[in-house]
């Protein structure tokens, strides 16, 4: 008997800003949705084409929840690695429902940010106002970065 695999792998932008809830252990779940498109040439009318798919994306994993949190916000353009899932449940007004969702598990998944991105500032003094990353000291010398928070929004190699 031949094994299965659940694997996702999207690259796309973000349709909104991540949700963030905490559940009563006081863990993070970060959700989001994200588009991914393709694009195509009528051959009848030579018209350029384009469809979006849209996908639910949940994150479990604290460590990634914390770096979905900081540093995503609608637009951003990102790569995530997780499973399918599709779960039931009710509505406001009592009907059953079912969504599939792209979920980053505790022990797994993978979140990679494709595109420089700007954030709130962290001092509430300067809530509302944006800033940009600036190169730090290990991307100007050409070192390799050690840490998560120092790799976010570096090149993409490829």
């Amino acid at each position: 008997m031949a094994g299965s695999l659940n694997k996702v792998i999207l690259i796309g932008h973000l349709g909104r800003d991540p949700d963030v809830r905490r559940m009563q252990s006081g863990d993070a779940v970060v959700s989001f949705s994200m588009a991914t498109s393709e694009t195509w040439r009528d051959k009848a009318t030579g018209e350029r084409k384009e469809r979006a798919e849209w996908h639910n994306v949940v994150i479990f994993n604290e460590h990634l929840a914390k770096i979905a949190e900081q540093y995503l916000k609608k637009g951003a353009l990102v790569l995530v690695e997780g499973k399918m899932r599709t779960r039931e449940y009710t509505d406001r007004d009592g009907a059953n429902r079912r969504t599939t969702e792209v979920v980053l598990d505790r022990f797994g998944g993978e979140l990679v940010l494709l595109d420089r991105v700007e954030r709130a500032a962290p001092d509430p003094d300067s809530y509302g106002t944006t800033r940009t990353r600036s190169a730090s000291s290990s991307e100007a010398t050409g070192e390799k970065p050690g840490t998560t928070s120092e790799m976010i929004g570096d090149e993409i190699p490829f």
